[in-house]
């Protein structure tokens, strides 16, 4: 009877991978699996900063190891200048659900909690696009005006049709939900459910990877096994609590081996056994450095505060090396986008009992070869150690240079399932820069963030920068050279420029220097045109006249229209479609919106007469999107009611100020746009007199 039943093991095994074969070679649309970390830095990554330490030997500087994220990063591709989108981890993740930056985001500076608005998000996006859709892990994201179980921003409301993880944003702070080690007993939601009291000595990361390795071998077998599937796996590690595992990491990866959901209530998982808070990785149990920098003495053993955080980065690593396994065994590998990254760069938190040592990102120098931790907007707070592997579509050893933001995934992901990217997205995709085919369009990596306290007193910080204040903060990056302002009291502020390229550790501060003149002036007009002001996040630049820009060298009165025909599921951000009609027009919401299968796009110039403060106006029986330079100005898609008449205002300074407007016609009602302005404080609206440059798009 046992030799019948390991037979029948076998066989259902033997035949997964067959099965998931088949299905794979049908699929156009690849899986998509993003993982996303808690505080881990760029430095912490072999392949971009710990090998190099390790190479060097020098016994004063210790080293850790991420071997399986070191053979994907061999197998995929590097992106060695990826940043997140804010320096903590609320705004950083919202902007990365959402595809917009920090100057146009709804949830920004430190709005833990805080819901996630109604629009599109990488989950509504790969719904639509055909995807089942999961979160796991941290969200955070959920909204505070009401009690769980029926969050505002829950994730089954943000385009995930499962759910399993930490909902509310302190909660993840704590890596042991039942035993709370260090922080008392917390809340794991199965949708709508609670289930933290099942998970009994359960250490979140196996809990998480467990729960995502269930998740695919059930997807493989079920109803919608003929869907690919998009999964946001976000982990709650290395975070400070910094505890430990149970036991080891099961033997074996993927399929048969490694971790595996038991499914046992007090027994969920294979290592929800053994004292809680107590394995420490083989590799850093006994180790060893030159703590007084003296090779004569003898070296003295890691404080065990760094012992916790190696095992717990080296945790993560064997989880998504036991994931990759898993897709390899289903032979899903080969149609499977995985990304790797981290929210935001390494923390200095550590909720640690007194009698351990501070947690400090110096030891292993986390932040890699830049200055500026977690809260910072200098590139280790900001820079991020991503991955990405697509063996069908990526090369082996590919290392993309590109600088990128994470609001360039949602544009990114829509790209590779084949759907347009909405309009109100900020990012551009990344697909040719991973795949080298074609011309990736310029990443706008601009970042706003405000914080109370200081900088770390670190010696291996450059000096100017140690105990500095940080407040107001601003990152805006123009090719290779990064402008950066602390303590912001005006739009009249000089940005420090460093030369990112040349000068990773921003060491050499070129706006002292002559020649920058222009550029600062450039960064401090590009940083008024990107943004938008937000009541709840108060900047001091928020009423700051926004620069027009030189007039063209030919124009007439009006817009350029051009319409692209085809059946778009939301106001569709405009790339190389190309045209099926065009021409020009005095005004919008005229005889170019009898096209209603497809997209009209309008551009032009407005031509304002004085510096001031203006409104403006959008009501439409389709859907639509403005931007006035690169901020945005009205958005009447996701959730928009026809015939609502929407307003938002923007100080603008006399002159030539590019708009463009994207429109959606209604298939069930008659086209109608009309967008108008006035001068704040007038009565009456009027229409939109723009100036264009050419009357083909």
């Amino acid at each position: 009877m046992k030799r019948f039943f390991s037979f029948l093991t076998l066989l259902l095994f033997s035949a997964l991978p067959a099965l998931s074969q088949t299905r794979a070679s049908q699929l156009q649309q690849p899986n998509i699996i993003f993982i996303l970390t808690d505080d881990l830095g760029y430095g912490d990554l072999g392949v971009f900063f710990q090998n190099q330490r390790q190479q060097l030997a020098d016994r004063r500087e210790p080293w850790h190891y991420t071997p399986h994220l070191d053979r994907m990063a061999a197998s995929g591709a590097q992106l060695t200048q990826q940043y997140a989108n804010a320096p903590v981890c609320a705004p950083s993740r919202a902007s990365l659900l959402t595809g917009t930056h920090q100057g146009n985001a709804h949830v920004r500076n430190n709005q833990f909690d805080k819901a996630l608005e109604n629009n599109h998000t990488l989950g509504t996006v790969l719904q639509a696009a055909g995807y089942s859709t999961v979160a796991i892990g941290k969200w955070g994201l959920q909204g505070v005006d009401e009690v769980g179980p029926h969050w505002p921003a829950h994730p089954l409301k943000r385009g995930f049709d499962a759910f399993f993880g930490y909902m509310r944003h302190r909660d993840g702070h704590e890596h042991y939900p039942v035993e709370g080690v260090y922080g008392g007993p917390k809340q794991v939601w199965d949708g709508y459910e609670n289930v933290a009291a099942t998970l009994s000595k359960c250490y979140t990361t196996d809990l998480w990877t467990a729960k995502a390795k269930k998740y695919i071998t059930n997807h493989v077998q079920g109803a919608d096994a003929a869907k690919p599937f998009f999964m946001y796996l976000a982990y709650d590690a290395p975070h400070a609590v910094l505890e430990l595992p149970t036991q080891e990491y099961p033997k074996g990866q993927g399929l048969r081996g490694g971790l595996q959901w038991v499914g046992t209530p007090g027994h969920l998982i294979t290592t929800a056994s053994g004292q809680v808070d107590s394995y420490v990785h083989p590799d850093y149990r006994n180790a060893t450095y030159d703590d007084d920098r003296n090779p004569a003495t003898t070296e003295t053993a890691w404080p065990a505060t760094y012992k916790r955080y190696a095992t717990a980065v080296r945790r993560i690593d064997d989880g998504v090396g036991d994931l990759l396994q898993l897709l390899k065994d289903l032979q899903l590998d080969e149609n499977t986008l995985v990304v790797f990254t981290s929210d935001n760069g390494p923390s200095l938190e550590s909720y640690l009992p007194a009698q351990y040592v501070p947690n400090m990102p110096t030891f292993f120098d986390s932040f890699g070869p830049f200055d500026g931790i977690k809260r910072d907007c200098w590139e280790g707070g900001l820079r991020m150690p991503t991955l990405v592997s697509w063996p069908s579509r990526i090369p082996t050893g590919r290392v993309v240079t590109t600088p990128s933001i994470f609001s360039d995934w949602l544009p990114t992901l829509a790209d590779v399932a084949r759907v347009p990217a909405p309009a109100r997205t900020d990012g551009v995709s990344l697909l040719p820069s991973l795949t080298g085919q074609g011309q990736q369009p310029a990443s706008l990596v601009y970042v706003e963030y405000f914080e109370e306290g200081k900088t770390p007193d670190y010696q291996k910080v450059e000096l100017n920068r140690r105990g500095r204040k940080r407040e107001q903060m601003q990152l805006l990056r123009l090719g290779d050279l990064v402008g950066v302002r602390y303590q912001v009291a005006a739009a009249s502020d000089d940005f420090e420029l460093y030369d990112v390229v040349k000068d990773p550790a921003q060491r050499i501060n070129l706006a002292r220097q002559p020649g920058y003149e222009h550029l600062q002036q450039q960064f401090k007009v590009k940083a008024l045109q990107v943004r938008h002001a937000n009541p709840t996040a108060k900047r001091p630049y928020d009423d700051a006249l926004i620069s027009a820009v030189p007039a063209p060298a030919t124009a007439s009165p009006g817009f350029s229209w051009k319409y692209v025909q085809g059946d778009f599921p939301w106001v569709a951000a405009e790339s190389q479609q190309p045209a099926s009609a065009y021409g020009t027009t005095k005004v919008v919401g005229g005889k170019e919106l009898r096209h209603k299968q497809g997209m009209v796009y309008y551009t032009g110039y407005l031509p304002v007469p004085a510096d001031g403060v203006y409104e403006f106006s959008l009501t439409t029986t389709g859907n639509a999107f403005v931007r006035l330079h690169e901020a945005a100005l009205l958005d009447a898609d996701f959730s928009y009611v026809a015939g609502t008449q929407l307003t938002q205002r923007a100080p603008l300074q006399a002159g030539l100020h590019p708009l463009r407007i994207a429109y959606l016609g209604s298939k069930k009602r008659a086209s109608y746009l009309t967008l108008q302005w006035r001068k704040a404080g007038e009565s009456i609206w009027r229409p939109l007199a723009p100036v264009m440059t050419t009357g083909q798009p």
